[in-house]
């Protein structure tokens, strides 16, 4: 699998991500309230908050899927306007979602080389003969989407439609089509929920080993504290759409805003 593209003016370590003092309501309903932390690039950032804590609201915002009132996104030093889900992932951001998004009644191989459409360079035209150039074209891209098969140790379930794969399976196809895209920012919205003891071991390796081998910056959500901990560079925790913390795991499980928020104490 190929490592996804570097940007010559963001190093390992430097802000690839800041959220800036975002805001989102509907209507009368405050999803996010003015909210800021960065993402460096190479580390796993994680997201954590009870429910309706405003997680998945703000990795929607960070797609593009909703546009802030209030604030501002910037990414490899670019602020953003109003950028659209498509443009983010042209642009390097891809993501999974917390109910699985595939296409049920495709195979594996074939929801991956989805994932591969952005890569793509022939025309629609081109595509349909499957010939000449288009056809070397998408050879090349079956090559780089078998790696990623190999890589997520899905073979025996290439030619499988997803539709009747176990959930756990079905998360890990998910995973394989976000990496398609050769993302520099993979933003993962509760990749173990729904999963197993063992489900939960092999995506946390597979994260592991997307962020060690192709140094692929991640943002995720997860409610599971033992996987966050073990898992995460820095942690921000939000509570009603407030930032409540942000730090190093150890730093985070100590603090007794985090502690009250997931106990449920009174404020």
């Amino acid at each position: 699998m190929r490592a996804p593209g570097s940007n010559a003016g963001v190093a390992a370590g430097d802000v690839l991500l800041a959220v800036e003092n975002v805001s989102l309501r509907f209507g009368g309903v405050k999803a996010i309230t003015d909210v800021s932390f960065d993402i460096r690039k190479g580390e796993i950032r994680a997201i954590i908050g009870p429910n309706g804590a405003g997680k998945t609201s703000m990795l929607n915002v960070i797609n593009g899927f909703y546009h802030p009132q209030e604030g501002r996104i910037t990414f490899k030093g670019r602020t953003r306007s109003r950028m659209r889900p498509y443009v983010a992932a042209s642009q390097g951001i891809a993501r999974t979602f917390q109910n699985v998004a595939l296409f049920k009644g495709m195979t594996t191989l074939d929801n991956i080389m989805a994932g591969r459409t952005l890569k793509m360079k022939r025309g629609f035209f081109w595509q349909m003969l499957r010939h000449g150039p288009a056809l070397a074209e998408e050879i090349e891209h079956r090559r780089q989407v078998e790696e990623i098969i190999d890589f997520l140790e899905i073979e025996h379930i290439r030619k499988v439609p997803v539709g009747r794969l176990p959930y756990g399976l079905q998360k890990r196809v998910e995973l394989g089509r976000a990496l398609a895209m050769e993302p520099e920012l993979l933003l993962l919205d509760e990749p173990m929920a729904g999963m197993n003891l063992e489900e939960k071991e092999d995506m946390c390796r597979f994260i592991l080993d997307v962020n060690n081998q192709f140094g692929t910056t991640i943002a995720l959500i997860e409610h599971d504290m033992g996987v966050v901990m073990d898992l995460s560079d820095r942690v921000v925790v939000l509570e009603y759409g407030r930032k409540i913390a942000d730090g190093v795991p150890d730093e985070v499980k100590r603090d007794q805003k985090v502690i009250d928020a997931y106990l449920g104490v009174a404020h």
